[in-house]
């Protein structure tokens, strides 16, 4: 039987199809039993309810449904789940008066655990951990993604140490989803005008909790055998296929949350790959109330949020003409829709407002001319975005390109182990994440150092348990002796500090960085009286050779007869593995290039589970390293020295061998590292909250869905009056700025303080539409001064000119300020929708 079809079961076990197909038990442990008992050998191989539900034998299931403690066990569960349903909210509590009505999340990726693997790496995981804190938040919230034949690849390390990739097909029959409906009972279908056909896209649904996934399936038999294909893999094809499903988790995306009936106030791109739904948000609006694409977009801008994971300007998605123009029949079709020319499409992804065919389409450039609020991922990498996006608004300093930034955070009881979770609720409570989160330091503190120490010690034998299992398999897999087979049963040491190194392998990732002295790190690796251990783990890109050649310089290393006990890498870095070993690391390592990590949420993980970080200054660790939390690594500045990563291998090895290894094993009477662990209590207490999903939604909340949603219904309200008036006055701005300019400026010092004045002559432009300032560029890590300049009279005998006048108490010298003229309109966003400066000299 299909699973979309779910089976027929026994009257008294029915609600376990509401338990199977409900998402939460990724992160809610309380069922595990339950379905241990139900299937004990299926669970140890999937851990997936729904395989279980739809695999057990009907005589296995009759026999239950008369076991009065299974019965009694599935009412437990069903009535928590109902209370975790129904019970009123942190969002409620908090923001009873946003009047947010939906968000949809839009992400090309999302990880929420080997049941649904429609993820790559960080931003799926990301992603996944999203829906996770939105469910428990009860945030009004859909998030909107495709479901892919094959996903991303699985990794097989072969006798030879190369990585090979395998792409296994997701069964929709094995996975937790169901059809979405149409209200006339058949199957909800999105369609997209293709030349010559229509796309047909399905819908899917998965449960998140509170929360619901939908995914678009382009694998249908209305559909050409090509077309099916489209969803077919994440990240593959090309670049023609990448922009296929750009276009259809985009636009099509956008069709469904309207085919829905969702009153969607917040669209929030989760990267650029989406961002063609900025244009299908403003079609929609154009056509049901009549107005011009360029007016439609001033109104659904407005509740658009962007946020850009990439650090690096190459790292956007961007197409170059000629495949931009092979597309151009479907562009067409859709275009004659948006009545506007493709140049003018083209002109929103990239970077000169002058339409050129040659220059490529940036889809990051598409979401940021196409949202209102943009943001990066980590403080540092805030800054790293204003300068790559700088060049959209050349007249700008770069302290004010419309960029701000929200740390990333991750879905606590998604990664924290069962003896955290136990040592957390006995501290705090069960419902610690689903609230306010600023008094669990407190309760953290109340430890004593024998419940740390004891957590860390669980932790650590159970990962030692699960790779000694994992690395036996996975040799034995590969064809291994029987004698290496048996040696890695019994790797590792469980009393042993042990060091963990897990991410993409990329070059700029570093993650041979411990390998530049090898020798030295065997020393440090097989030393007897302070033992250390390692466990890697890491997927490179199919097509980066470099990364394979890191990942098999791994595997040599650790396949050396005089390391192999204590060092282990492990293949097919996945969500099961990556919870392993956050749940069981005392030190995890990060070495990226600063400053190309854009946050990296790897080492939250290990967070709530005891585990401390070594990393470089770069993402997240760049604001949350204290000398008395974790270790650094770097001087949290950006080098061009080619020899700078041989200093920073030194500087590695110097921390582990010198303070690192020494404070693990520096024991009192009783054998507890106290230095050690009161470093785990202050992490855990301070930096656990701070980098929770909790924190990083509640935020977005805050910044950006609160303020959105507000304008964009003022915006739309009236057919879109507010958004035609924006338009207009925009209009205006476009045709009058260049007759902007300054005349005499008067500069007098009056003791500490300067008075400025200066003519300005508006053309036809009123004083109503302009600001006049102040400015001068920030100093010593303050924030730029701008300071409203008042008018104060005409200017005799001149048409529109004006006197404008400010005095400001300062030590700076008169150089340092300059007088400018920007837009001014309180319902518009400066520079992000409106982008017009004008200097009196030039910046």
């Amino acid at each position: 039987m299909l699973a979309f079809f779910p089976r027929e079961l026994p009257d008294k076990l029915k609600p376990l199809t509401d338990l199977a197909l409900d998402l939460r038990w990724t992160w809610s442990h309380a069922g595990d039993a339950l379905w241990r008992t139900l299937a004990p050998e299926m669970w140890e191989h999937t851990e997936n309810p729904w395989v279980i539900l739809q695999d057990v034998p009907q005589e296995r299931l009759e026999t239950l449904a008369k076991d009065p403690s299974f019965i009694t066990e599935i009412d437990r569960l069903t009535r928590d789940r109902e209370q975790y349903l129904n019970t009123p909210s942190c969002f409620q509590d908090l923001y009873a008066d946003s009047c947010i009505r939906n968000i949809a999340y839009f992400s090309m990726e999302f990880g929420l655990g080997e049941a649904l693997p429609l993820y790559a790496g960080g931003l799926g995981i990301l992603a996944g951990d999203y829906l996770k804190a939105a469910s428990d938040l009860a945030i009004p919230l859909v998030g909107v993604g495709l479901l892919y034949q094959e996903g991303y690849f699985r990794q097989i390390i072969d006798a030879s140490g190369q990585q090979l990739e395998a792409y296994p097909y997701n069964d929709p029959t094995s996975l937790p989803i169901v059809p979405v409906r149409s209200k006339a009972g058949n199957w909800l279908h999105v369609s997209l005008e293709f030349p010559g056909r229509n796309l047909f896209l399905r819908v899917w649904q998965a449960n998140v909790g509170r929360v619901t996934l939908y995914l678009l399936d382009s694998n249908d038999t209305y559909n050409a055998p090509s077309d099916r294909g489209i969803t077919g893999k994440l990240y593959g094809g090309g670049q023609e296929m990448r922009l296929i499903q750009e276009i259809v988790l985009g636009i099509a995306g956008w069709r469904l949350v309207q085919a829905l009936g969702l009153d969607i106030d917040v669209c929030h791109l989760n990267e650029g790959h989406a961002a063609f739904a900025v244009l299908e948000r403003a079609r929609q609006f154009m056509e049901q109330h009549q107005v011009s694409f360029w007016e439609a977009l001033w109104v659904t801008r407005a509740g658009n949020v962007f946020t850009t994971h990439t650090p690096v300007e190459a790292g956007f998605d961007h197409y170059p003409s000629q495949i931009v123009e092979k597309f151009l029949p479907y562009f067409h079709i859709y275009l004659d829709r948006l009545g506007i020319s493709l140049e003018e499409v083209l002109a929103l992804g990239q970077k000169n407002s002058d339409s050129n065919r040659q220059e490529p389409f940036n889809m990051a450039y598409l979401a940021m001319r196409g949202c209102s609020q943009a943001n990066g991922v980590s403080q540092l990498h805030g800054e790293v975005s204003r300068r790559i996006f700088r060049e959209l608004y050349p007249d700008w300093p770069e302290s004010e390109v419309p960029i701000s930034h929200i740390t990333n955070g991750v879905h606590v009881p998604s990664w924290d182990s069962p003896w955290a979770d136990q040592l957390w609720s006995q501290a705090c409570g069960k419902g610690r994440w689903m609230g306010d989160t600023e008094q669990l330091a407190n309760a953290i503190h109340q430890l004593s150092d024998e419940q740390l120490w004891n957590l860390c010690a669980g932790e650590r034998q159970d990962l030692v348990r699960y790779t000694r299992k994992r690395l036996a398999k996975q040799l034995g897999q590969r064809g291994s002796a029987p004698e290496v087979i048996t040696q890695a049963e019994q790797c590792l040491d469980p009393n042993a500090l042990t060091l963990g190194f897990a991410r993409r392998f990329a070059e700029y990732k570093r993650p041979d960085l411990l390998l530049t002295d090898r020798d030295r790190l065997k020393r440090l690796l097989t030393q007897t009286e302070h033992p250390v251990q390692l466990i890697i783990a890491g997927k490179a890109h199919p097509q980066d050779e470099t990364g394979k050649r890191l990942v098999r310089d791994w595997i040599e290393f650790v396949n050396q007869p005089e390391v192999r006990h204590r060092a282990v890498f492990l293949e097919d870095y996945d969500i099961p593995l990556a919870q392993e070993l956050v749940q069981g690391i005392d030190l995890w390592i990060n070495t990226p290039r600063r400053p190309w990590e854009a946050c990296g949420t790897s080492g939250m993980k290990v967070l709530a589970n005891g585990g401390l970080n070594l990393s470089e200054l770069d993402g997240w660790w760049a604001e949350a390293y204290a000398p008395d939390l974790g270790w650094a690594l770097g001087d949290g500045c950006e080098h061009n020295d080619p020899n700078w990563d041989a200093k920073e291998a030194l500087m590695l090895y110097e921390l582990l061998e010198n303070e690192i290894v020494p404070l693990f094993y520096h024991r009192d009477a009783i054998g507890i590292p106290r230095d050690w662990v009161a470093r785990i209590r202050k992490s855990m207490a301070q930096l656990t909250p701070q980098f929770s999903s909790n924190r990083m939604v509640r935020e977005y909340i805050e910044k950006f869905y609160v303020p959105a949603a507000k304008a964009v219904q003022r915006r739309s309200a009236d057919g879109g009056q507010l958004g035609k008036a924006l338009h207009t006055w925009q209009q205006r701005l476009q045709h009058h700025w260049n007759d902007l300019h300054f005349g005499h400026v008067e500069i007098i010092q009056q003791n500490r303080q300067w008075q400025f004045q200066v003519q300005v002559y508006l053309g036809d432009l009123t004083s109503d539409e302009i600001q006049v300032e102040l400015y001068a560029d920030a100093i010593d890590e303050a924030r730029p001064i701008r300071q409203s300049m008042t008018l104060t009279s005409e200017i005799p005998g001149a048409i529109n000119g004006y006197v404008y006048k400010t005095t400001i108490d300062t030590l700076r010298p008169s150089d340092h300020f300059t007088p400018r003229i920007i837009p001014a309109n309180a319902e518009a966003l400066h520079p992000i929708e409106s982008h017009f400066i004008r200097w009196l000299k030039e910046k």
